[in-house]
């Protein structure tokens, strides 16, 4: 029987995609996790075999995984723990695949490459919503224009997606886990992004304006995430690329908030974590007076990519928006990730190497087997994804 071991199945990312991962009951599947009981409690509630494992130890990560036909790493922060699982993947010769959105670790990923086509290895990179899903509508917009200038991706935070919130920070979601050190360390210090075609450093939280076709003009603000490494890669674009939160003013504003105190050493991103979770009367009440000067996410849809660049020799902007999702951050990251899982699993993805989403996966294929997944839910990939061009 095939056998996937899911590193970090214990925590609540994990468990959409356990849940259909183990749906078939086809696979020998394995949870691991630092925390033995959580990952004992996830494997009982889908069938599966629990083991405990801290991935700092590279001996026992070895042992872990050398058996199996695919490692799927889902523990965070990424810019922690994504390399060194990667290259106990590679090592073993083992089928890898991650939900990694820290920009860090990405290049090396990428260095892998050639030690992973030597080694048999498929590894897919970046594979939840955002990088992920982002990609694979970036891939869809661009196929609209004959020339890519700009590329961005975008995901929201507090505003709605046809009436539906997803982002954790509007659903709940993120406490003091490591999704919250994660959206901490990539509010601040520097962040990759592309201008002019080649990776710069970026101040995060740098508001950029947009114009959406058929919808309008609005504002989201710069974050560090994988997809301008990985689109420059892929897609090629000539000029900007950067990733995206569409955020409200007030919640843009007390990120900023939280930015400044850590680059200047007040927070670790740990602290900061916990201050998302549990903000001070003071903190809230400085956002409040700071969201005045701030500009705000318009007319901007929720979750999409947008590229601007030339078609039929005049500039033109193609994008893709997402109308429905899985429910909650857990669902549209981890659902995602199992849906690619299995295709890697039933030899549709051929390609060997380290390799982003949009360069081995079909877009429409990806979105038609997510559509019955989301909430509402579709039936094709056109309920599920907008192209508008204009």
């Amino acid at each position: 029987m095939t056998r996937v071991v899911v590193i970090g199945g214990g925590g609540g990312m994990a468990q959409p995609a356990l849940r259909l991962l183990a749906g078939p009951g086809d696979l020998d599947l394995v949870v691991a996790d630092v925390r033995r009981d959580a990952a004992e409690r996830a494997a009982e509630s889908v069938g599966a075999t629990a083991v405990g494992l801290d991935v700092r130890d590279a001996s026992a990560l070895r042992d872990a995984i050398e058996s199996a036909d695919l490692v799927v790493n889902m523990a965070g922060p990424f810019f922690r723990f994504a390399l060194p699982v990667l290259e106990a993947a590679i090592g073993v010769g083992t089928h890898y695949i991650d939900i990694c959105d820290d920009w860090e670790p990405i290049e090396a990923m990428f260095a892998l490459h050639d030690r992973a086509v030597a080694a048999g290895v498929t590894a897919l990179i970046g594979m939840g919503a955002s990088p992920g899903l982002s990609n694979l509508l970036a891939a869809i917009a661009v196929r609209h224009l004959d020339h890519v200038v700009d590329l961005f991706t975008a995901w929201p935070v507090d505003v709605d997606l046809d009436g539906k919130r997803l982002a954790a920070a509007a659903s709940g979601e993120v406490g003091t886990s490591a999704a919250a050190v994660h959206w901490m360390q990539q509010i601040s210090g520097s962040v990759m992004t592309v201008r002019a075609g080649e990776l710069v450093a970026t101040t995060p939280l740098e508001s950029i304006s947009l114009d959406y076709p058929g919808r309008g003009h609005g504002n989201a603000c710069i974050v560090g995430h994988p997809e301008p490494i990985m689109l420059r890669r892929s897609l090629a674009p000539s000029g900007s690329s950067a990733n995206l939160m569409v955020v409200t003013d007030g919640t843009g504003a007390f990120l900023d908030g939280l930015r400044r105190d850590i680059d200047r050493g007040e927070l670790t991103v740990d602290a900061a974590a916990v201050e998302l979770d549990r903000p001070s009367p003071t903190r809230i009440a400085r956002a409040g007076l700071s969201s005045l000067r701030r500009r705000g996410p318009g007319k901007l849809p929720g979750f999409f990519a947008l590229a601007r660049g030339i078609r039929g020799g005049i500039p033109a902007t193609a994008a893709a928006r997402l109308l429905t999702a899985p429910h909650g951050m857990a669902g549209i990251t981890g659902i995602p990730l199992a849906l690619a899982a299995r295709q890697l699993l039933a030899g549709t993805v051929t390609e060997r190497g380290v390799v982003g989403p949009e360069s081995v996966l079909d877009p429409e294929a990806l979105f038609e087997a997510l559509a019955p997944h989301c909430e509402p839910s579709a039936s094709r990939w056109t309920d599920v994804v907008r192209v508008d061009v204009g």
